[in-house]
Formats: structure tokens, C-alpha cells, sequence
């Protein structure tokens, strides 16, 4: 599928450029998560390769200050998309003491309050529910322009949750977008073995809300879909479905070995779609970019991502007396 066209779709040089550079960094942090993973630094990795071109897109829609974002677990491109620090990605990956969970939380679980960032769930579609939590908030304070983002896989969609949480914004007309990233598969459940009907948008139709279905290998089809998405909701019209239509190459993480569910036949067959080098590509035809600036950008960006891993590897990892903290009310000692 050709990508969407700068004019067609309303959207500058400057935007063009945030959404390829949000996918180089995006690329080049999954890359050195199992670089590091296979150094023994780091006990699991979680790649979002082929996933670039939706978080890239979402990240660009969603307004700093104002919104508020529900990530899942390969959500690594959006938080950073999103104003999340990158040197915190590593104090995460790598646990140092000045992680923001001190060292505890699992790969890829980051929060970040401030930003409007919140705590990321292991268990799948928790944070649907959590989400439209967030905006009946934002509807009973009377809170105009925010709107929550809500990011998941297709594989939630099998969660009674994700069911709750739909109906429930929209009997509310919650300011809530459901953002899917379907890659077809759910760990190693493949998409054909979990629903019937040919996308995940059609089901919104069950619940009365709007449902789109979108290239999610062309960032500006996502940014334009998700814009969109987000002014409805804002306006009160109630929430929306995206459904964006991608592909994991990857392993589910280092411990998987995706070789158990699907062929190398398959995965190379999907190759010709990798937002990265098809998005590059499409910049350099459009002249929105030189080859000049591409190689500069990626010397930049590999500088940005080698910097903070050296610096984090340096910082001490937690005081062991912490251990209990954060964990009961009241006093932080051991059960005895």
C-alpha cells in the first residue's frame, strides 16, 4: 500500500520529520534492549519492531499537557513519543536506584505522572477499564480538550475488560480513544484463532461508537486517524476505535522463539512493509529530506541512544534496605 500524501492529509515538513525521527529512536532503543539482553545486562527484552510507524503516528496526535495515555507493554516508541525521557527508558531497563519505580517494575513498565504517562499493567486489558476510569474523570470534572489514549494488541480484544470498558465509555460517551495495534499475533496465538469478523474496528459497531480501520505501516495515515479520532472525542461525541493494522518481526520477547508458531517464510513476506526504511524512502522521493540528512540523523540518533545506556550502566542499582519499601502502609520492615 502506498503511503499517504503530505498535502492530502494536512500535515508540515516539521511534523513529517518528528514522525521519522520518533521512528528511528524508536527502532534504535528496541535494538539496543537486546543487545543488552544478550550482554546478561538486562533479564528480558520487548521489541516493537514494525510497530514504528503506529506509535511514531500516535505519539504526534496526542497533546502534551492536556491528554492522557494508557500504554501496554510494547508501547516503548509512544512514551517517548510522548514526552517520556530516554535515559529513563534505560534506568528502567537496566533497574537503577534512580528508575522511577526504584529498580522494581518488570521491561518496558514505565509511569510517569507528570506527563500524563500512567503506571503500565502485565495483566492484558487492565488498563482499558483503568482508562476509562480516567476519562468518566475527566467528563465528571468537566474537563474540556483532554481525552485519554488507550493502546493495546489485538489479543486484548479476546479479554472481558476490553468488552467492559467499550460499553462502558460509550454508554457514558467517555472522551476516550481505544487505539489497537494489531500485529496478528497474540503471543503465539494467531489473530485468525481469536475473532470472526475481518477487523477488530467492526466490532464497534456493537457498542454504537465509531470504528476505523488504518494503514498502520504509514505514520501519516495513523497521525491523521488518531487526529481525528481525538477531536471527536474531544468535542463530546463519545469514543472511537482505531484499529491499526501492523506487524511484530520480532519475537514476542527473548524468551520467545517465534519459530514454534509461525514460518521465516512468513515473516520475511512482510519485510517489504517495514515502516522504517518504506517511511525513509517516501521522505527522500518527497524531498522532504536529503540523503545528506538521513545519514546525519541516524549518526545523531545513535549518539542519543549510546550516551544514556553508558551513563545509566554507571548509576548504582538500589539500596538493598529498600526492598520493602513501597510495598505495605506504614512501616517499610520485613514480616517476621
Amino acid at each position: 500500500m502506498a503511503l499517504s500524501s503530505p498535502a492530502d492529509r494536512e500535515i508540515s515538513r516539521e511534523q513529517l520529520l518528528t514522525l521519522y525521527r520518533d521512528m528511528l529512536i524508536q527502532r534504535a532503543v528496541d535494538t539496543r534492549g537486546f543487545q543488552l539482553n544478550r550482554q546478561g545486562k538486562i533479564g528480558i527484552a520487548m521489541g516493537s519492531e514494525g510497530h514504528e510507524a503506529v506509535q511514531a503516528g500516535t505519539g504526534l496526535a496526542f497533546q502534551r499537557g492536556k491528554d492522557l495515555l494508557y500504554p501496554y507493554y510494547r508501547n516503548t516508541g509512544i512514551v517517548l513519543a510522548c514526552g517520556f525521557p530516554l535515559v529513563d527508558v534505560f534506568r528502567s531497563q537496566l533497574a537503577r536506584e534512580k528508575d522511577t519505580s526504584g529498580g522494581r517494575s518488570i521491561i518496558n513498565h514505565v509511569t510517569a505522572k507528570a506527563l500524563g504517562i500512567a503506571s503500565i499493567s502485565s495483566i492484558i486489558a487492565a488498563q482499558c477499564t483503568h482508562a476509562v476510569g480516567a476519562a468518566w474523570t475527566l467528563k465528571y470534572r468537566n474537563e474540556s480538550d483532554r481525552v485519554v489514549f488507550c493502546q493495546f494488541g489485538e489479543g486484548a480484544t479476546s479479554q472481558g475488560e476490553w468488552h467492559e470498558a467499550l460499553n462502558f465509555a460509550a454508554v457514558h460517551a467517555l472522551p476516550v480513544i481505544f487505539l489497537c495495534e494489531n500485529n496478528e499475533w497474540a503471543i503465539s496465538t494467531h489473530i485468525s484463532k481469536q475473532m470472526r469478523v475481518p477487523t477488530v474496528a467492526t466490532r464497534a459497531a456493537a457498542y454504537g461508537i465509531r470504528g476505523v480501520t488504518v494503514d498502520g505501516f504509514d505514520p501519516i495515515a495513523v497521525y491523521t486517524a488518531v487526529r481525528d479520532a481525538r477531536a471527536h472525542a474531544a468535542a463530546g461525541d463519545g469514543p472511537v476505535l482505531v484499529e491499526s493494522k501492523c506487524y511484530r518481526f520480532l519475537s514476542h520477547t527473548t524468551d520467545d522463539d517465534d519459530r514454534t508458531y509461525r514460518t521465516r517464510d512468513e515473516v520475511v513476506s512482510q519485510r517489504p512493509n517495514d515502516p522504517v526504511p518504506k517511511f525513509e524512502q517516501y521522505l527522500l522521493a518527497q524531498g522532504a529530506i536529503a540523503d545528506d540528512d538521513v545519514k546525519a540523523m541516524r549518526r545523531e540518533i545513535t549518539e542519543l541512544v549510546n550516551r544514556p545506556t553508558d551513563e545509566v550502566e554507571a548509576e548504582p542499582y538500589p539500596d538493598a534496605q529498600s526492598l520493602y519499601g513501597n510495598t505495605y502502609a506504614g512501616p517499610d520492615d520485613a514480616w517476621v
